[in-house]
């Protein structure tokens, strides 16, 4: 048998993320999807993972990295001063964000993971495309995201949003924000 053996588990979960999830598209400036910089680096596994932690300059080891998972399924890692849709080589995501690693007994594992992009501002459900990435990578993550992010698109004057302390008034026009996420035209 050649190739992956969790090829096939790993397909199977990514086709269940992407019929439950989301898809996001770039919200953000245009002159920013417009740069070059490099896509993001597919994390399939452990050993990649260890590979990208070594070749990073250390302050990024440091602190929480740029991630996306792509419409694949797949997470992808840049730095973290990194633009969310050039990690995604400006396509759709599945889920984006920034996560944090530490070394535990010898293995890499997630300390901290965010839906923090306000490129893609995924919502909350975006946590299933993330465990589902991380899983057949076989990298340790918590239960859930440790910094969550709401985001809203206000309907009055179209500005972006991040919600806080559970209220939902337009930091720019003061309306009311929608109660379900609402960010891309075409709202899922």
């Amino acid at each position: 048998m050649t190739g992956d053996p969790s090829a096939g588990r790993r397909r199977r979960r990514v086709a269940v993320v992407v019929a439950a999830g989301w898809r996001y598209r770039y919200v953000g400036p245009e002159e920013v999807r417009a740069g070059d910089a490099p896509e993001g680096r597919p994390i399939w596994s452990r050993d990649d993972l260890e590979s990208w932690l070594a070749a990073v300059d250390r302050r990024d080891r440091d602190e929480p990295v740029t991630y996306v998972v792509d419409v694949q399924g797949v997470l992808r890692l840049a730095p973290r001063r990194s633009e969310h849709v050039a990690c995604a080589g400006g396509g759709e995501v599945l889920g984006a964000g920034e996560i944090a690693f530490v070394l535990h007994q010898g293995r890499w594992a997630v300390t901290e993971v965010s839906n923090q992009s306000t490129g893609y501002c995924p919502d909350l459900t975006s946590w299933l495309a993330v465990a589902a990435a991380l899983d057949p990578a076989r990298i340790a993550r918590p239960h859930g995201f440790t910094a969550a992010v709401v985001f809203r698109r206000c309907l009055r004057c179209q500005e972006r949003n991040v919600v806080r302390d559970d209220d939902f008034t337009c930091a720019v026009c003061e309306a009311q924000l929608p109660a379900a996420w609402n960010v891309a035209d075409g709202s899922p």
